[in-house]
């Protein structure tokens, strides 16, 4: 049985990156890794739909937090087989976003914090109804909000048919977000948190060595 790890952030925090890092650490010493992201945009109808919502889609859909919190959600639900496939079969499953990502996104948009009714709300949804595998650790790369906001930039610009969404260019809601993130982290919400300094280049070697060794 293998361990399921998440990778959490604003856009443009490097998440990917430190997914690739931690994926060749891994692979160094002889563990196996299975990596997955969401949103599942091109595998999950309810996935394309938040993309389409996002880039102002589907009426005022974009605009609902719930509404969109539960298509994330579905989005989850349909990979669940898939992903305890995955913990069967691999040593480490690493996700970019899960859960948390839902939670501190639609508490942010909602100018609430970690302890408001919308955290508890996707919890009971994604976690005792529709029962998600637990993380074993959740990372949050924490980094400033120019220093996403530039990233997410730089991988527009750089990246054919990436455009950014209304999220991603809202930086009063990124701010808010990166709040929400950092309470969720240092309640150990759901499961236990790290927090890793983004702004840098986040040391791999480091975190599989102090979190990822007792697979």
């Amino acid at each position: 049985m293998g361990r399921l790890v998440v990778i959490e952030g604003l856009d443009g925090a490097g998440k990917r990156t430190l997914a690739n890092g931690l994926e060749q650490e891994l692979g160094r010493r002889g563990r196996s890794v299975t990596r997955a992201a969401f949103p599942r945009y091109a595998q999950d109808v309810h996935a394309e739909l938040v993309a389409e919502a996002l880039h102002g889609q589907h009426g005022d859909l974009g605009s609902s937090v719930y509404g969109m919190a539960v298509l994330y959600a579905l989005d989850r639900r349909g990979a669940i087989e898939d992903l305890r496939r995955a913990i069967e079969s691999s040593d480490v499953v690493l996700l970019d976003r899960y859960v948390a990502s839902n939670a501190a996104y639609g508490a942010a948009r909602l100018h609430q914090g970690a302890d408001g009714e919308f955290v508890e709300w996707v919890r009971q949804l994604e976690v005792e109804r529709f029962g998600l595998p637990r993380p074993d650790l959740q990372i949050l790369l924490d980094v400033p909000v120019d220093v996403a906001a530039g990233r997410a930039q730089h991988r527009e610009r750089t990246e054919q048919h990436r455009r950014r969404d209304n999220f991603e260019s809202d930086a009063d809601l990124q701010q808010r977000c990166g709040q929400v993130y950092r309470q969720l982290a240092a309640a150990h919400w759901w499961s236990p948190w790290t927090t890793v300094d983004g702004a840098g280049q986040p040391n791999s070697a480091a975190l599989v060595e102090q979190h990822l060794l007792d697979t």
